[in-house]
């Protein structure tokens, strides 16, 4: 009989080989076990159906069947930091808190909507430990993935997962499959120097972000819970070896795929040409539904499909004005990440895609892949403009509309008018008070615009391109502009003021953030009555993160 490679450790596991690992989280009587195959996620007939609110986890088929079944895990099942090779997974398991944990926050939405979770089930001792990485499913393998990628711009090699966990693949009932990830659950084989654990500050930050990007209508991980232990965590915030103490959280995040190009740049750089080609062959058949897996040209289609969605993620982040480089990153010295680089940086990590799918290519594929990224520029540039435009509320074309745009912004630089407020100011204004140059005082961004010299140009030249729009009207122009420029984001400040409050056990600002931030479109008493439509307060300006925050 044949045995997977991976069966020894799990049985080792289950039968309580191991101090310090994470408990089986139910009974085999309780558990909706996945039949093995490459849909283990999807039960058999005669397994327990996916159905809306499963009111216990025991009855929840999660399930890492179907990536065990198609890749090749690491042959070495110790959890220690090497260098690891001919894998695409290390099997290792979360790593308990030794102290009490509390529940922070989860996203009703994901667990209803995604997990087919009732919310009661938050309240459970079972979901408690299984968030916060102290039990894993029965038949779920907990995988830590291997890939390498570039930092500052240069090759790092070996990175991986380093202090997270893929606890198990997930397919709803509408069909979706989602991997489940924890983020902060302890060290793997690719910790580095790391302790394998996140820390309450950059935990709200990552649960309170991944969710406000998904409300705001953009392409973007989600997260289900975040919890807190009383686990002492140190950290070097800024590297400045100012070492605090901090207490270790742990976020479980969902993707429909944690893949990433640098899952690919190891196995390129490594040689691992076959690993690497059942890889590209796994994830475009899982997640490219369009491409033809026979077609001899499907790795060049895939490409040509990564450039557009790399060029239309990234001008919906300018849409928004969100930035890895928001507010002074101490970790980010040359501004690599800046703002105004990002369309730069997705190029820069396009070009590295294709570096490592050339051994997989023809020489006429390889052209024409070249001649693909040659046109990104072009793709970035035509979906920029035409956010910006529904943005400004114009109709129709005009051969003026990119100085429109790229007037105001200037303007924006010169003023250092604030981003988010300009353009949603600019939604509730009425023309007859532009026109006139009568700017409310509540209309704080405007006002700052106002005082560049330029801006009365810039106002006649959009108020002639606005009665250009057919059949418009100042009304339907405010709403339909109040509908894709948000009145809150998740402000720097909002976000450390959530954090330190929760530093107290404070979750107040988590969960008022938290259920704004679902409505961002939407003037919200609670939100006013916050001040997060009002001008930043003066301590803001010194705030800085760093890629630890």
């Amino acid at each position: 009989m044949w045995w997977p490679p991976w069966l020894a450790a799990w049985l080792a596991w289950a039968c309580g080989a191991g101090a310090g690992r994470p408990a089986p989280l139910c009974g085999s009587g309780g558990l909706c076990r996945a039949p093995p195959g490459p849909n283990a996620s999807h039960p058999a007939p005669g397994h327990c159906p996916r159905q809306r609110g499963a009111a216990e986890l025991c009855a929840w088929p999660l399930s890492s069947q179907s990536l065990l079944d198609t890749f090749p895990v690491d042959a070495i099942q110790e959890n220690y930091v090497r260098n690891v090779r001919n894998c695409i997974f290390s099997i290792v398991y979360p790593t308990p808190f030794k102290s009490r944990v509390h529940l922070v926050a989860v996203s009703k939405e994901v667990l209803e909507n995604i997990l087919d979770l009732d919310i009661s089930v938050k309240g459970t001792s079972d979901f408690l430990q299984f968030v916060s990485g102290g039990k894993v499913i029965l038949w779920s393998v907990p995988l830590a993935h291997r890939y390498g990628g570039h930092q500052f711009g240069s090759w790092a090699g070996q990175l991986g997962d380093g202090r997270a966990h893929l606890i198990g693949v997930y397919t709803n009932r509408h069909g979706e499959r989602w991997e489940l990830q924890l983020k902060g659950s302890g060290k793997t084989p690719y910790s580095r120097n790391g302790d394998g654990r996140a820390v309450l500050r950059s935990s709200v930050r990552e649960f309170l972000c991944s969710e406000a990007m998904h409300y705001l209508g953009i392409p973007t991980s989600r997260a289900a819970s975040l919890v807190v232990s009383d686990d002492d965590v140190w950290r070097d915030q800024f590297y400045n070896g100012n070492i605090k103490k901090e207490r270790g959280a742990i976020v479980l995040r969902l993707a429909k795929s944690w893949f990433r190009i640098g899952s690919l740049e190891i196995l390129a750089h490594s040689g691992e040409l076959d690993l690497q080609r059942r890889l590209l062959d796994f994830i475009i058949q899982e997640h490219f539904p369009s491409i033809a897996m026979n077609d001899s040209n499907r790795y060049l289609e895939f490409f040509s499909t990564v450039v557009s969605e790399t060029a239309n993620l990234v001008a919906l982040w300018m849409s928004v004005g969100f930035a890895h480089d928001f507010v002074p990153n101490t970790s980010d010295d040359e501004r690599r990440y800046k703002i105004g680089n990002q369309a730069n940086v997705g190029l820069f990590n396009l070009s590295k895609l294709l570096q490592a799918l050339k051994p997989l290519l023809d020489p006429r594929q390889k052209q024409l892949a070249s001649q693909i990224l040659e046109g990104y520029g072009e793709r970035y540039y035509s979906r920029f403009t035409e956010l910006f435009k529904t943005k400004l509320g114009v109709l129709g074309e005009n051969e003026d509309d990119n100085y429109l745009i790229a007037f105001l912004l200037k303007l924006m630089e010169d003023t250092k008018a604030d981003f988010t407020m300009t353009f949603r100011q600019l939604s509730e204004i009425t023309e007859d008070q532009l026109k006139e140059l009568h700017i409310p005082e509540e209309f704080w961004a405007l006002q700052d615009l106002g005082k560049h010299k330029l801006f009365s140009e810039w106002v006649t030249m959009y108020l002639l391109r606005l009665n250009r729009n057919k059949g418009d009207s100042d009304t339907k122009r405010r709403t339909r502009m109040t509908t894709v420029n948000p009145r809150y984001i998740l402000r720097n400040w909002m976000a450390e003021s959530a954090v330190q409050k929760a530093n107290l056990n404070d979750f107040s600002e988590v969960h008022l953030l938290q259920q704004i931030l679902q409505h961002p479109f939407q003037r919200q008493q609670a939100a006013e009555k916050a001040g997060y439509s009002l001008r930043p307060p003066a301590w803001a300006k010194d705030l800085k993160v760093s890629c630890s925050s």
